[in-house]
């Protein structure tokens, strides 16, 4: 990983594009006054000087005083995004406490669109499983949602995978079918009361349909249900 990744992956802790860019500076200097911070980095001195107070405010460094000179030194990753994830902790505790109250409206078919807003809400749905999830993905991104495959199939919650090659998952509740055709189809149902179809990866419009309609849930997973017994047809094994 080089300097742009990490620079960012900073700013999605809340840290502009000079604020990262300065702070990998320190970490990789030491220390640095603006004058040095500007030239290591190639920003101007003065946004560098006002992005290493900026910086400091955000807890992502920390000032020396040596003499006539105040230097900056840059907390550790962990410390600082501890700190941050922390806080962020809170303020969501508060804002759950803080909400107005929800009216109660049926739930009806809700269009997410982007690859990071389809990402979020698949590992949302497979995070709130309670008994089992049923999965379509492509082999190539099931490594975006292992941490929670692993934590269903570590739990013995069912866990049911069709995708287009090998895929290692452990659990005695765990089934894979690495035999679906190639594509860019993703779909989720969790314990048979929420579900979510449609395309996400390279070249797709990443678009899913979300809804917790029984009869959306019932159609798709009638529909896994025959692609299941397709390829356990094909494979020459009992049918379900």
């Amino acid at each position: 990983m080089g300097r742009a990744d990490y620079t960012d992956k900073l700013m999605e802790f809340g840290l502009t594009r000079q604020e990262a860019s300065l702070y990998y500076c320190l970490l990789d200097e030491g220390k640095c006054s603006g004058y040095e911070a500007a030239k290591f980095t190639g920003i101007s001195r003065s946004n560098a000087y006002s992005a290493l107070a900026s910086l400091a405010d955000k807890g992502g460094a920390r000032v020396l005083e040596e003499g006539h000179t105040r230097k900056y030194v840059a907390v550790s990753p962990e410390e600082f995004c501890g700190n941050r994830i922390r806080k962020l902790a809170e303020t969501r505790d508060w804002l759950q406490r803080n909400a107005p109250e929800k009216k109660e409206a049926e739930e009806g078919y809700i269009t997410i669109e982007g690859q990071q807003n389809i990402v979020d809400k698949v590992k949302n749905l497979l995070a709130s499983a309670r008994e089992r999830a049923y999965m379509v993905c492509a082999c190539d991104r099931l490594p975006l949602f292992e941490r929670e495959l692993s934590r269903l199939a570590g739990e013995g919650k069912k866990t049911v995978l069709l995708t287009d090659g090998p895929f290692t998952l452990e659990g005695e509740q765990v089934k894979i079918y690495p035999d679906m055709q190639e594509g860019t189809q993703i779909g989720v149902i969790v314990d048979s009361r929420s579900a979510l179809t449609g395309e996400m990866g390279p070249g797709s419009r990443n678009t899913c349909l979300y809804s917790g309609q029984k009869n959306f849930v019932e159609l798709y997973k009638r529909a896994l249900a025959n692609e299941i017994r397709l390829l356990e047809y094909r494979k020459g094994e009992k049918m379900l």
